[in-house]
């Protein structure tokens, strides 16, 4: 880093403060600093200390920080502050929690780290370093594990046992194999056992549950900052429990039963929650009873190795302060009501006991101007001269006259541009103004005066220091708005579990060949002394039917459209064969009509668009953000499709906010670029809007012309438009349904943009559909397109899918809370403190007023409406134009919300009773806020009842692991898809989809576009077993779980080929431990399996050294070549031609050291093989 830091070396201020950081006569005073440069300041004073902790104002302030200090050292956390809040929920997601445990582990590593966080930070009370340390389990290859203990104390660390580790914070235990994802690491791990020993130690991917490294050795940190032992704990409830009766008495005594009474249930539901998630409840709260001394953060650091910056001291204080009155005012209203101890109320420190830690440590105080009062009093003074950059807004001509000027006085100057190539463009733009720029990145590099370097890197504003002759520019000061940089993401492509979506008895099931059913279970049945697992489904009329677990592969779950209770087939009935008859005759006629609207699209020619222009990259260069890898690609099929000459019908999938705008943009502006104009429809006036905005925003510095068709506009404005579009004038045009009428029409139209088609109605449908007639059209939507579907209509439709979330996107801190007014006032406040806007959900409309007011009255000062689906139209429109103009503050609505508003503005939402919502909706309307780069909060408040504890804990669980965005997730994603499919196949094939299942349906589409399309000739159905005389089932004790259980069952059933068997060998081995000979059976059969059904063996049979081959009577087999084959097995192989023929096998004597079972299987594999050659040559 000496390009930055020796320059400053010849400052005498600078070595004067380095001397008095060496002598230790700190604080000193620094002044004059600004923006950006304060990062370079303290990134040159600090250079030889191992831990420099920021510490400055407010959260955001904390994230400009860390953006700037990323170019002169990549070790930079931001220690995330809780809030008051968070000491209240009763379970919070682990967020915060992981983000600081991963700096604790870098202290107590001893690593070098620059910390930057807010003061109150440091205001929380924390266990001190040596108890932390105590906790950490370091596992190794000469560890000996007693896995009850072991488990025991994972429990006690905050981990939360699982069937299977999805997410950090999990520990699974099956046999002697422990799967672990501590709170540090990026990945799980998986610690293999032999006996108490350790066998292995390895990485896993967590979406595909297989190994990927070997490691030596792993560190577990705690899950959760306050981790009592035993006895802390038994005395920590005791005291608990003492003040408790304590404080009741006084309650009493005052005549407030209420609030006694409260107080009891409260301590009661706490020490219930406790035994239940042990260590996921949040003590934070309680801390003073289970530990007597506690520390703040900034007492984990000596002054040997760390140097603290505070930055702004004025600012501080008045942060401290608004902390800590927020904290006392909200604890006393609580502590009126009796919500909480009054042990409870002494949780944080104040902020002049920090300030007074920080006095004594080495701290600098940084500041532009002198601070009025500081608390610290500063030994020694410094001013600095800085300054500023005035910005060249794009003007290149400006910029070239300064360097010039810079580089005859000999100035030494540093350019930043994020990103290498623009950087190196940028060397070659100066090098013609005789300026001879170089691009380097070594940053040891010393510049010469009179030097110009151009680098990579990022800053928020540019600075220089006159005295030194020192200029730093960054790229937001030439060009304007910065870019935002993305984080890599790792993804570790595992092949993805197919996951049998979780099958729990009463489920229902559709089997291929006899229909609708209710799964019961596993059962294990023995004939003839062979044990084998069976699936037992029940059927209409008392039915029951056994499937054999390895014939998994014609069952699916049945998925239909939400809430509709499925007849019941019954067995051997007609019905079935009708119904399933009937779809696939529908399922024929949707895939015809998909593949010849996909032919004759394909004969047509198209406008060929031509290659992109300067412009173009000029324009994609100016997007704030980085854009992730799914949208470059989809944009790049985008445009390789408008410049070949086939017309495009392009769809892109992806939740709201991952970027399809910016696709569509860049598709529009390539359009208008070639001279044609652009139609973007949108189904309601409010996106019209927002679309509008966007186009607006981004095409400001181009000759292109944008406008608008709604019913926001007047009749005259939408006259000059359409007169507009007629003669050519206007570019893109944003509308609503309006676009569609018959007085629209336009001079040159290359392009049409649909966002979510779904919801324009038929009618509409039929106009677009003649729209699209000649244009490319790209089809943007929201609802997730199921992957089963998006594979068979790859052929027929081009789809680009958005899976990467955008980053800077801050996670979602999401509470679970009771229905508490004090909460609700008190998240309403903070969010309109920091200028956002809140969503009060609550659903049901009637009542939905009284709500409103209620919350009116918590909150005087803010502007509160509401907005339900029973509203007229315009009404609603007109309430949700002012809520995203921000005229409102708290919008009290029903789930309409969760319909594609993306409103960056909101960053808090509170959802009553939480439980009564699913966990689709739940997922969908906590998507609605996050969406920018501050945190949001959801907090799920539900009633308590006096219902069944159980129920009510149960859906409390389901809500929880929805805090982590756990496996909830998947199921809500799973009726999205379904909505998805219906979406895009029409809503009279809904129906059919109802009929046989989701799945089902998808398989049946498959099969018919791959036939229509000649690529395989439907065979006729007909299903082979195979009956061996050996054992083959999954042993309860080798998967305890009974869905993971039937996953892999569903899996096994599936394997077709030598390698999926080896690969399923190698993943059960890796995840489960070694293989049972019934399973090793099981993988065996379910492979002879499959290669019986491709050479038309309807039914294998072994009973000792016999094997029977039943064959299918219309096999499609070459009947010459049967003596052949015969010959080839003297004696061993005979052949019964009847109305079914079958052959019969004498098995060989298995050879000597080699067991019975594993000849048998070899000997049938070869039999097989040699069957392929009656197969008649296509």
């Amino acid at each position: 880093m000496k390009t930055f830091t020796e320059p400053l070396k010849e400052l005498k201020e600078f070595n004067e403060i380095r001397d008095n950081i060496l002598k230790g006569t700190l604080p000193v005073q620094i002044t004059g600093c600004i923006d950006s440069q304060k990062c370079h300041l303290i990134n040159g004073l600090g250079e030889d200390f191992k831990f420099k902790v920021i510490v400055t104002y407010n959260e955001l302030k904390a994230k400009e920080i860390y953006e700037d200090y990323r170019l002169y050292d990549k070790n930079v956390f931001i220690y995330p502050s809780k809030d008051i809040i968070f000491y209240s929920a009763d379970i919070h997601g682990r967020a915060i929690v992981r983000a600081r445990l991963q700096i604790l582990k870098r202290i107590i590593e001893k690593q070098d780290t620059t910390i930057i966080m807010s003061l109150d930070g440091g205001m929380d009370r924390l266990l001190p370093l040596n108890h932390i340390k105590e906790r950490i389990i370091t596992v190794d290859m000469s560890s000996e594990i007693k896995l009850k203990e072991f488990e025991a104390t994972l429990v006690r660390l905050g981990y939360e046992r699982q069937a299977q580790v999805e997410s950090p914070g999990e520990f699974a235990v099956r046999g002697g194999i422990i799967d672990i994802f501590p709170l540090t690491e990026e990945v799980p791990y998986r610690i293999e056992l032999w006996g108490d020993e350790i066998d292995s130690i390895r990485t896993f991917d967590v979406s595909s549950q297989r190994s990927i490294e070997q490691v030596d050795k792993l560190v577990i940190y705690p899950a959760a900052e306050i981790t009592p032992d035993e006895k802390q704990f038994a005395a920590g409830l005791k005291k608990i429990e003492e003040e408790e009766k304590q404080y009741v008495k006084t309650l009493k005594a005052q005549n407030k039963t209420e609030e006694a009474a409260r107080i009891q249930n409260i301590i009661a539901e706490f020490k219930e929650n406790l035994e239940v998630f042990q260590g996921s409840v949040g003590l934070e709260s309680y801390i003073n009873y289970f530990y007597d001394n506690t520390m703040s953060f900034y007492e984990y650091f000596d002054n040997e190795d760390t140097l603290f910056f505070l930055d702004e001291p004025g600012r501080l204080i008045e942060k401290g302060e608004a902390v800590e009155n927020e904290f006392r005012e909200g604890m006393i209203g609580r502590i009126e009501k009796g919500y909480i101890l009054p042990g409870q109320m002494n949780v944080i420190y104040g902020y002049k006991d920090v300030l007074n830690i920080l006095a004594g440590k080495n701290s600098l105080l940084i500041s532009t101007m002198e601070p009025r009062n500081s608390y610290i009093e500063a030994k020694r003074k410094y001013v600095f001269t800085v300054q500023s950059l005035a910005s060249y807004h794009k003007n290149f001509d400006v910029l070239v006259k300064d360097l010039e000027y810079w580089k005859k006085n000999k100035y030494r100057v540093i350019l930043l541009s994020g990103s290498r190539t623009r950087a190196k463009r940028l060397s070659e733009d100066l090098r013609d103004f005789n300026l001879n720029p170089f691009y380097s990145e070594d940053m040891d590099r010393v510049l010469q005066p009179g030097e110009i370097m151009v680098t990579y890197g990022n800053l928020k504003r540019g600075f220089s220091y006159p005295l030194i002759k020192l200029v730093i520019i960054s790229e937001s000061d030439i060009f304007g708005a910065e870019k935002k940089k993305r984080k890599k993401r790792y993804s570790y492509e595992g092949q993805k579990i197919q996951s049998f979506t979780d099958l729990t008895p009463g489920d229902y099931v559709v089997h291929e060949n006899h229909g609708l059913g209710i799964y019961r279970g596993i059962e294990k049945i023995e004939v003839d002394k062979v044990t084998k697992d069976y699936i037992k489904i029940e059927y209409g009329d008392g039915g029951v039917l056994y499937v054999p677990a390895t014939g998994l592969d014609v069952i699916q779950k049945y998925t239909g459209s939400e809430g509709r209770k499925p007849k019941l087939n019954k067995l051997n009935s007609v019905e079935w064969k009708n119904t399933k008859a009937r779809v696939k005759g529908a399922v024929r006629e949707i895939a015809k009509e998909l593949v010849e609207l996909y032919a004759s699209r394909q004969q047509r020619k198209g406008f060929k668009f031509s290659p992109d222009t300067v412009w173009q990259k000029e324009f994609e260069e100016a997007f704030p953000y980085e854009e992730t890898e799914d949208q470059l690609r989809a944009i790049e099929e985008t445009k390789r499709d408008m410049e070949s000459d086939r017309i495009m019908d392009r769809l892109i999938c992806g939740d709201v906010g991952y970027g399809k705008t910016e696709i569509a943009i860049r598709a529009a502006f390539k359009a208008v670029s070639d001279g044609k104009q652009v139609v973007f429809l949108v189904p309601t006036t409010i996106l019209a809007q927002q679309h509008y905005n966007t186009l607006v925003q981004r095409m400001m510095d181009y000759p292109v012309s944008v406008d608008m068709l709604s019913r926001f506009r007047s009749p005259a404005e939408q006259k000059k438009t359409i007169e507009r579009l007629k003669n050519g004038t206007l570019d893109i045009v944003v509308g609503t349904h309006r676009v569609l009428s018959s007085d629209v029409s336009f001079k040159n139209l290359g392009l049409l943009i649909v966002d979510e088609e779904q919801r324009f109605g038929v009618a509409h449908k039929e106009k677009i559909k003649q729209l699209k007639k000649d244009v490319d059209v790209l089809t943007l939507t929201a609802t997730p397109i199921p992957r089963t579907l998006h594979m068979s209509l790859i052929g027929i439709r081009d789809m680009s899918i958005l899976d990467e979330p955008p980053v800077d996107r801050m996670p979602v801190q999401t509470f679970v809370l009771e229905h508490n007014d004090e909460i609700i006032r008190e998240a309403i406040n903070r969010e309109l403190a920091r200028g956002g806007q809140v969503y009060y959900v609550f659903n049901r409309v009637n009542g939905i007023d009284e709500v409103a007011a209620a919350v009116a009255k918590l909150v005087p000062e803010a502007n509160v409406a509401v907005a339900h689906g029973q509203m007229s139209e315009r009404t609603l429109e007109k309430i949700m134009f002012d809520f995203i103009s921000g005229e409102i503050d708290v919008l009290v609505s029903t789930t309409i919300i969760e319909t594609g508003l993306d409103i960056s503005n909101v960053n808090t939402i509170i959802i009553d009773d939480a439980d009564r919502l699913g966990l689709a909706q739940l997922y969908q309307l906590r998507g609605r806020v996050g969406r920018s780069n501050r945190t949001a909060y959801a907090f799920l408040m539900y009633r308590k009842d006096k219902v069944l504890k159980e129920v009510a804990e149960k859906r409390l669980h389901a809500i929880k692991e929805f805090t982590e965005l756990g496996s909830g997730f998947k199921i809500a994603m799973r009726d999205l898809e379904i909505r998805g499919a219906g979406n895009l196949l029409g809503p009279e094939q809904s129906g059919h989809m109802d009929a046989v299942g989701y799945d089902l349906y998808c398989k049946m589409l498959n099969e018919a576009i791959k036939s229509l399309k000649g690529e395989e000739q439907e065979e006729e159905a007909f299903e082979t077993t195979v009956d061996m005389d050996l054992d083959a089932f999954i042993p309860s004790t080798y998967i305890m779980n009974e869905v993971q259980k039937l996953d892999v069952y569903k899996r096994i059933a599936s394997i077709g080929t030598e390698d999926e068997l080896m690969d399923m060998q190698e993943e059960l081995l890796d995840r489960y431990g070694d293989l049972p000979a019934a399973v090793n059976n099981l993988l065996n059969i379910a492979l002879i399996k499959s290669i019986c059904h491709s050479v038309y063996v309807q039914g294998l049979v072994q009973k000792g050294s016999e094997v029977k081959l039943m064959m299918y009577p219309k096999a499609k087999l070459d009947v010459s070549k049967i003596p052949e084959l015969l010959q080839k097995y003297t004696g061993s192989l005979k052949f019964h031609a009847q109305a079914n023929p079958y052959f019969t096998y004498q098995l060989p004597k298995s050879p000597k050291g080699k067991s019975d079972t594993s000849s048998i299987f070899e000997s049938i594999k070869k039999l097989l093989a040699d069957f392929k050659s009656l197969l008649k040559q296509a």
